[in-house]
């Protein structure tokens, strides 16, 4: 073998194995770190979980939900799979003189593709390059970090392209249409000497080698470490209804700490998602909070969850994340790896490395001006292409500040406490909970489930239906519908307590579990079947969370029903309503148990109604800003976000904005006040809008 020949298989060998070893220090790194979280509780269903990988890995059908990006990402993922076989016949190529993969006459046309892939990626990092320096997405992050990727993928499509070309000069070979891209770099530099295009040929081909392996290199310490984390974060999501969150079993007498205060109180499937995130801003920009000039984003909350993992986690397993080491001497995580490995030989040993990194992930690292600032909307949920969590992250990091800190708003510690004591969060006297019902018309009676001889559904009338003045009229009006439906129901009266929703959303967990076995007990002491409620908070926590503690009624929302009532002829809207009207989609009815159309097409029954939707609407709607217990807090920071979604809804000119759920229209309701539009426009739910129908 000549000598050249060798040195260049050798330096090949040498360069590749530095390169995988980098590329398996950092992932095994990453693989640590996400150890140190809880073993989750998963439940395992091949199918379902075989199909979200379809569905979102390779058909990336969140990422369409942003169309123009969508198709930018679906010829770089495809195209970049695509080029996989390239990219090994390249490198053949630079160690075997002249070689071709064994695909006979039909190599043609694999070349043919291999350079139609190569220039539409590199139309499409154009594309990405325009949308980021030039469109400058306000979503999209600028700088050194995000530039890099398009830097490594620009070089490697120009370096394949480089290399093929100045092959064919090196090689003699004639031009080919079905090698176009290169075959017209080839002719360009057609007056160089043999000997020339072999030296641009080896060139492009180590240039092409080192970007490559730099980009692998890159890639497990960047965000686009999701192309690695992402397919086994989209595997692991969470199988259970998304208005379903997880349970703390009070009864371990081992467990000291409630909630989530330390980066390894989370399960390890939480811990891929701080890895998998792109950063590409699509859940800040939906984030009603963020949306409104609050502190909280979303994308830094999973993005600083991961900064502080990885640094925690070169703290306990003192390796360096970040490599090679010599290109990063100055990274924090970097240091504090080093300075744990030095003090782990020391003759305190492993004890004294927990005082080598002592930064709190509350406080420290996450503020609790950003946790309260959640709505819970899950608006960052539907929107994330890898599937995060984020929600969930900052209920259990409620919990801890609220039962293991005892740490929480003022409004939202007396709305605990009016919930303890009086079974609503104002605090009115439990024993006035039927005063609703002195403005019902007297033709509609309201039966007990004392006094009912039998009753088909239990109506949950909850809070705002029983307390609430405006969300009063939401309760005559369905009572008003029951009854022209000829349906058989009743009521707890004062034995209604209240459904935990806003115990649970603020964190408050154990008093959550209390009212939850509470209420069960009462349903079934009542042998109650079916329960009926105009809340969607209250519809969700039955619907999802109650079954785990032993509920097996059936739970529907008002609109469910309504619905079905309509069809069955039981409800039939004759008089006309002359009103052009918005709906506002709740967060809870919609996103949470994707109940959109319902409520439209209870609308669309009545004679006169005009529909017409919001910008942002049904699993893009914006939040009203009552969720998570933001209902009984004062929001202090930006523009309030009712007002906000009060302004969308008034941009298509209704006269009325319809919703169904008591909170929204609330938040609604107050929201046209603050713009002086009340005498304009009216916020009305659906069940009132029907009965006017009647």
């Amino acid at each position: 073998m000549e000598i050249l020949p060798l040195l260049n298989l050798i330096a090949f060998f040498l360069v590749l194995a530095y390169g995988l070893y980098l590329v398996a220090h950092l992932l095994y790194s990453r693989y640590l770190f996400i150890k140190l979280g809880k073993k989750p509780d998963t439940k395992d269903d091949f199918k379902t979980r075989l199909n979200l990988i379809l569905q979102n890995v390779f058909l990336q059908k969140k990422l369409l939900k942003d169309k123009k990006s969508g198709i930018m990402h679906i010829v770089l993922f495809y195209g970049f799979i695509i080029l996989q076989f390239g990219a090994i016949e390249l490198i053949l190529k630079g160690l075997i003189i002249g070689y071709e993969l064994p695909f006979g006459s039909a190599h043609k046309y694999f070349s043919l593709m291999q350079e139609i892939t190569a220039m539409l990626i590199l139309l499409a990092i154009g594309y990405a390059y325009y949308r980021r320096y030039i469109e400058k997405l306000k979503r999209l992050k600028r700088g050194l970090k995000s530039g890099l990727v398009i830097i490594f993928i620009s070089s490697l499509m120009v370096t394949v392209l480089g290399s093929l070309a100045f092959e064919q000069l090196w090689l003699g070979h004639e031009g080919s249409i079905f090698a176009p891209f290169s075959s017209a770099i080839a002719f360009v530099f057609s007056g160089i000497g043999e000997t020339a295009a072999a030296a641009l040929f080896f060139f492009f081909w180590w240039a092409h080698l080192l970007v490559l392996l730099s980009f692998a290199v890159y890639v497990p310490q960047s965000k686009h470490a999701h192309l690695i984390f992402a397919p086994f974060n989209v595997w692991y999501k969470k199988l259970e209804p998304p208005g379903k969150l997880s349970t703390i079993n009070f009864e371990d007498e081992t467990q000291e700490v409630f909630g989530n205060g330390k980066i390894e109180d989370f399960t390890q499937t939480q811990l891929i998602d701080l890895y998998a995130c792109v950063e590409c801003g699509r859940c800040t920009n939906m984030c009603p909070a963020s949306g409104t000039g609050k502190m909280l984003s979303p994308m830094d909350i999973i993005v600083k969850m991961r900064d502080h993992l990885t640094e925690k986690g070169a703290s306990v397993t003192s390796r360096t994340p970040w490599m090679p080491t010599f290109a990063f001497p100055n990274t924090k995580a970097n240091q504090i790896a080093l300075q744990a490995g030095e003090v782990a030989a020391t003759a305190e040993g492993a004890a004294a490395v927990e005082n080598v990194y002592d930064k709190a992930l509350i406080g420290d690292v996450i503020t609790e001006q950003e946790l309260w600032a959640c709505t819970t909307c899950r608006n960052c949920e539907d929107q994330c292409p890898v599937m995060n969590e984020h929600v969930d992250k900052i209920i259990d990091m409620r919990r801890y500040l609220v039962m293991t800190e005892g740490s929480m708003p003022q409004e939202a510690q007396r709305a605990l406490n009016n919930i303890e004591r009086q079974g609503n969060p104002w605090g009115i006297n439990r024993k006035d909970r039927m005063k609703w019902m002195e403005g019902l018309d007297e033709a509609y009676t309201v039966p007990t489930v004392k006094t009912a001889e039998d009753f088909e559904y239990l109506f949950w009338v909850g809070a705002m239906g029983s307390f609430d003045n405006r969300s009063m009229k939401i309760t005559h009006a369905f009572i008003k519908l029951m009854h022209e439906a000829g349906i058989k129901f009743a009521i707890l009266g004062n034995e209604e307590k209240n459904s935990g929703d806003t115990a649970r959303r603020i964190g408050n967990e154990f008093l959550f579990q209390q009212l939850a076995q509470e209420n069960i007990a009462l349903f079934e002491g009542y042998d109650v079947k079916k329960i009926v409620t105009c809340d969607p908070h209250a519809f969700n926590t039955f619907k999802n969370e109650y079954p785990e503690f032993g509920l097996q009624a059936e739970v529907y929302h008002h609109s469910e029903l309504l619905v079905q009532w309509i069809e069955e002829g039981r409800l039939t809207p004759k008089k006309e309503v002359k009103e052009r009207i918005t709906y506002h989609d709740s967060c809870y009815l919609g996103r949470y148990n994707n109940i959109y159309d319902m409520p439209r097409q209870i609308l669309q029954q009545i004679p006169g109604v005009e529909i017409v939707e919001m910008k942002r609407s049904q699993c893009d709607s914006m939040c009203c800003g009552a969720g998570g217990g933001l209902m009984w807090m004062e929001e202090h920071e930006g523009t309030r976000v009712n007002v906000a979604r009060t302004e969308q809804a008034l941009e298509v000119n209704p006269t009325e904005i319809a919703s169904a759920c008591p909170y929204c229209l609330t938040m609604m309701d107050d929201g046209l006040k603050m713009k002086e539009a009340e005498e304009q426009v009216k916020a009305r739910d659906i069940a009132e809008i029907l009965a006017d129908a009647l």
